[in-house]
């Protein structure tokens, strides 16, 4: 079959950008909203997105002929961002053991003992790679109240955190892996030309990814600054040092990420996901970058007010 010619590509790319763009400006208000009021929005909506995203990635492993135990995943996906908001990321891990040993349980009662590796394997990886990755969105919004159960009230004033600092730390997350997407992609279309993993994903290049990495510890750094101008109170405990850092390790988390989803579709030899959003494919194809991007934001916190405390 011929490639379609330039001027067609040309007229879908456009078509393409133009339902991304639809698509992320009635998704991104909304989840900037959810973050500012905090609290059950925060964990509803990452449930909702656990389910759908888990939900897509057991649908890639079913195209491989695996069986995976899809009602008790999607159960323990759901219930880990519960957990988390309930207690904290210990919570969540002792969760995961729990879910494991009963996965492996629920295969010794199934007829099929010749996929059960795959089936176990599966199940939970399911579990881990959507449900406990994506509950750390949760304790990253509760950051401050993991600050108070280490230091107190005051050891979490003396570290310049406030109740809601943990809004900012996650809205600058999300603007760092959303920004780094995005630079990836028009850096990529108009520079493009080495590329960077061409058996995984073979329309990321080089030039795409260092303009993502750009873009999104730029788009961190202005967060931090509008953050600083108008909600000082909520940013402090991010210094600027820290801030231009993490961001560089945030948006190389999130490239990682996206590489990772593109492995996992070129296994199962699809293009996307799924089709929910359009312009942009499925939930999975959406949250790959923050699902690494997230939780390093969390642990990278919990290291640099360690360094802080000591």
């Amino acid at each position: 079959m011929n490639p379609p010619p330039s001027g067609a590509r040309d007229v879908r790319r456009r078509g393409e950008l133009q339902a991304r763009l639809l698509t992320a400006s009635i998704l991104v208000p909304g989840v900037l909203y959810a973050i500012y009021l905090g609290g059950l929005w925060v964990l509803g909506m990452v449930i909702v997105v656990t389910l759908l995203a888990q939900r897509e990635f057991y649908g890639l492993i079913e195209d491989k002929g695996v069986h995976p135990l899809k009602g008790f995943g999607l159960a323990a996906g759901a219930a880990l961002p519960v957990v988390a908001y309930l207690g904290n990321e210990y919570h969540a891990t002792v969760s995961m053991t729990m879910t494991l040993l009963i996965v492996m349980l629920a295969q010794l009662g199934r007829r099929r003992i010749s996929e059960a590796l795959a089936s176990i394997s599966g199940t939970f990886f399911g579990v881990f790679y959507v449900g406990w990755l994506l509950s750390h969105a949760v304790v990253l919004r509760q950051f401050y109240d993991q600050i108070v159960e280490r230091e107190g009230v005051e050891g979490a004033a003396a570290l310049g955190f406030a109740p809601e600092s943990g809004a900012f730390l996650l809205t600058y997350t999300l603007a760092v892996v959303v920004l780094c997407d995005a630079g990836g992609y028009f850096a990529g279309n108009a520079y493009g030309k080495r590329k960077l993993a061409p058996r995984i994903s073979p329309s990321k290049t080089v030039e795409g990814t260092i303009g993502g990495v750009v873009t999104g510890t730029l788009g961190g750094l202005a967060t931090k600054a509008l953050f600083d101008l108008v909600w000082g109170e909520l940013s402090m405990g991010l210094s600027w040092g820290a801030a231009l850092v993490f961001g560089v390790a945030v948006s190389g988390l999130a490239v990682v990420g996206d590489l990772v989803e593109s492995l996992l579709k070129r296994d199962a030899h699809v293009k996307d996901a799924g089709a929910v959003l359009p312009g942009m494919g499925g939930i999975l194809d959406r949250v790959d970058s923050p699902l690494l991007g997230i939780p390093g934001m969390y642990y990278m916190m919990l290291f640099y007010v360690f360094l802080r405390v000591d």
